[in-house]
């Protein structure tokens, strides 16, 4: 699965940021994996078919084409997959550190959210409710 990883988040020696593939993150999403198990698994062995064998032994160019072709196709494997490397990428420190973030828990001290337009929530405001009202308050 590592190296589909690296060609889904690569390393990036210019912004000082590890790739999906490396071996801690690697390791961490293996080790979250949790509920996406069994879809991920599904997903390699898509990969698998794909490749027309082992992946690991294809020549770079048709890793990359194989693995850019399982990228493509949409599902719950492939959002599946694409969630158990991005949370684990994006919870990393040296990303944290690269982007000049201060990696530490988000609670007690919290993260200012420089505030925006909230005029762009205007279309939901104005949709029609999408819920049923089971208890009758509304809410």
């Amino acid at each position: 699965m590592s190296a589909v990883d690296d060609l889904m988040v690569p390393a990036s020696a210019e912004y000082g940021v590890p790739g999906a593939d490396d071996e801690a993150m690697f390791a961490d999403i293996v080790r979250s994996l949790g509920r996406d198990k069994s879809a991920v698994r599904n997903a390699l062995a898509m990969l698998r078919e794909i490749a027309g064998g082992d992946f690991t032994e294809l020549d770079e160019t048709k890793a990359e084409t194989a693995a850019m072709t399982l990228l493509g196709r949409e599902g719950p494997e492939m959002t599946a997959l694409g969630r158990s490397v991005l949370q684990c990428y994006y919870r990393d420190d040296r990303l944290f550190r690269a982007l000049g973030i201060e990696p530490r828990a988000r609670y007690p001290k919290g993260r200012m959210l420089e505030q925006g337009d909230w005029s762009l929530l205007d279309a939901v405001r104005s949709r029609p409710r999408l819920w049923r009202d089971v208890d009758g308050t509304g809410r």
